[in-house]
């Protein structure tokens, strides 16, 4: 039976390592995107139907396994899709476990990680697919049928419609509070963008200066388009196995070694526009460091969910990679370039990479802890981060190369 997996089950010391990422694999989001764009005669939309089957081969490839090793199946689809049964007979495969998670890299992995301690499965393909941009969805200006809760910012009596408007009041806080000037953020879009001029299936991968970035028009003033995350088209499969599987695996294993989930209890206007969800960052990220037993200074990568270029500097911040009021020029210094001290969204991020709600970002995780990434490759790493940060709550995981 299928079941909707929203919630990240508690942080473990129980659970860590349990399970490891064997395989991965993404679509080509830049050829996608361009494809699109162009809309030649004969050009068909993808769809998660045509994205899913193509990314499942393709990470069954990179673990060295069959189909038929394969006994879960867990399915996100954030825009909708087939359900889990559906999707493994378009596979060919016979799961004895399959579960629907939510689209949104939030709590989806550790469930997966979970059911497998639980014996569900031994081997778990983890798909996630979107056609965002094809469908010609746009984010922004909500009005209750975009699928946001009611309950959510957008229906608040301060009239905020979307998420951007979020983050440019955040940054106005910020830019006052720590002696700022607007163009100090444009070193986070102009890093991203280098490192997606590295990475080959990236979206945006045109060279991008400081200049470029304060042309660009407001959205959300004082943020800019280049400030924004993509509307793109993809998919990512991840194969999860069982750790005593997993030592055996054709290529290094990246185990879950910890999480973590904290989320705004009251006030969410003060906490993301003044405290910039510190204490939910801090918090997080300490049940993670502790389910994994590990200090902080372990870490050496970090994958944060910038849904613009502003709230991937609370990723920073929050997270303890930086001090209060610091990034932006540790940013400026290099500190967080793919050899940096701490590299940080090696791919080009949400910016330029990709926009598949954190997915490609675990993606990037593994092929940093497996050293594959060549140029943008962070030296020596044995630890790595990922944090989906919402407007009022925080998700990191923890992954360490090896088992």
């Amino acid at each position: 039976m299928a079941g909707i997996a929203i919630g990240c089950p508690p942080p473990s010391a129980g659970l860590s390592r349990k399970a490891a990422i064997v395989g991965v694999a993404e679509s080509d989001y830049g050829a996608d995107y361009a494809a699109q764009r162009a809309k030649a005669p004969g050009w068909v939309a993808p769809s998660p139907e045509t994205l899913a089957p193509e990314v499942f081969a393709a990470a069954l490839a990179d673990a060295g396994l069959a189909r038929e090793d394969i006994d879960g199946l867990a399915c996100g689809f954030l825009y909708g899709g087939p359900t889990p049964e559906e999707m493994a007979g378009m596979l060919g495969i016979r799961p004895r476990h399959t579960m629907a998670v939510l689209g949104l890299q939030r709590g989806s992995l550790p469930q997966v990680c979970a059911a497998i301690a639980e014996g569900k499965a031994d081997t778990i393909a983890v798909i996630t697919a979107v056609a965002s941009r094809s469908l010609g969805r746009v984010f922004g200006n909500y009005s209750g049928d975009g699928g946001a809760s009611a309950t959510y910012y957008y229906f608040n009596p301060w009239g905020w419609t979307s998420q951007g408007a979020h983050w440019g009041l955040s940054w106005q806080h910020y830019l006052h509070a720590h002696g700022h000037k607007e163009s100090d953020l444009g070193v986070v879009p102009v890093q991203l963008r280098a490192n997606a001029m590295l990475t080959d299936n990236a979206v945006m991968r045109t060279p991008l200066t400081i200049a470029d970035y304060l042309a660009s028009r407001y959205i959300v003033k004082p943020l800019r388009l280049l400030d924004m995350c993509l509307v793109n088209d993809g998919a990512t499969c991840l194969i999860v196995q069982r750790a005593d599987l997993a030592r055996d695996a054709a290529k290094v294993p990246v185990a879950v070694a910890g999480w973590g989930s904290a989320a705004v209890t009251e006030n969410k206007l003060d906490a993301l526009v003044r405290r910039h969800l510190a204490d939910e960052f801090a918090e997080s990220g300490r049940q993670a460091l502790a389910m994994a037993g590990l200090e902080h200074s372990a870490v050496g990568h970090l994958e944060g969910y910038d849904a613009s270029s502003f709230h991937l500097v609370n990723h920073v911040e929050g997270h303890g990679f930086a001090k209060p009021g610091t990034a932006l020029s540790a940013w400026a210094a290099g500190e967080f370039a793919p050899a940096g001290r701490v590299p940080v969204n090696t791919a080009g991020g949400m910016l330029s990479g990709s926009y598949q709600h954190g997915w490609s970002q675990v993606v990037e995780v593994v092929r940093q802890l497996r050293h594959e990434c060549g140029a943008r490759q962070t030296p020596g790493l044995e630890v790595a981060m990922t944090s989906v940060g919402e407007t009022d709550m925080v998700h990191p995981v923890l992954f360490t190369r090896g088992l």
